[in-house]
């Protein structure tokens, strides 16, 4: 296989900001709403976009993105089929990282922790935010599953919309939330000539510890 691009050669120095164990606030979830806050005025694309890496019970890992939809200092959370691939390794193992990637700020933050599920009544609140379309989607789609073709896909959509068109659409049994509870923190500010800030926090008890990492 051949390119028309050496991606070996490929590379940018890093020079927008720094990152220091004084500057850093010195709870991990303050300074992770400053960064959110950052790249949300940033105007990044999909700021809350995030990779979720699970495990299998056969120990293969498996990494997706999906969207942060809440965080406070119980966890962050997202939403998802409780039957698809995901799901089922985080009910096999419940250790989960996240990892946020902000290329135009040179920045990235990566979380670990253990996932539960939210309650009923938090996915459902959630649930009945969201656009009439994504909700006909969620019962449309048995998300992971080998499908013979889109036409497959499309049918069952419009098949439910019209079920429920001129109704509520009610929350699947099979759909909800997880919140991933962090023990680990770590921020990443890209520096020149490779000697990147890391400062991570770990957790102790009730409280964080808070360390840099050389790069």
């Amino acid at each position: 296989m051949t390119s028309s691009k050496d991606i070996s050669r490929l590379r940018r120095n890093y020079s927008l900001k720094e990152l220091s164990k004084s500057s850093a606030d010195d709870n991990p979830f303050q300074q992770f709403y400053k960064w959110m806050d950052e790249a949300i005025n940033a105007s990044i694309v999909e700021p809350n976009a995030m990779a979720v890496a699970t495990v299998s019970k056969e120990g293969f890992p498996s990494v997706r993105t999906v969207l942060l939809k809440g965080f406070d200092e119980n966890g962050f959370v997202f939403f998802t089929n409780y039957n698809s691939k995901k799901a089922k390794e985080i009910d096999a193992c419940p250790n989960v990282s996240l990892l946020f990637f902000w290329k135009e700020l040179e920045r990235q933050v990566r979380v670990q922790g253990i996932a539960e599920k939210t309650s009923r009544h938090e996915s459902e609140v959630y649930f009945n935010s969201r656009p009439f379309e994504s909700r006909i989607g969620a019962w449309a789609s048995e998300q992971s599953s080998v499908i013979a073709g889109r036409e497959v896909l499309e049918q069952k959509y419009s098949e439910i919309y019209d079920l429920y068109k001129n109704d509520e659409v009610p929350l699947p049994d099979f759909w909800g939330g997880y919140r991933i509870i962090p023990s680990y923190f770590e921020f990443w500010q890209g520096r020149e000539s490779r000697l990147h800030d890391r400062i991570a926090y770990l957790k102790t008890g009730l409280s964080w510890e808070k360390i840099r990492l050389q790069p």
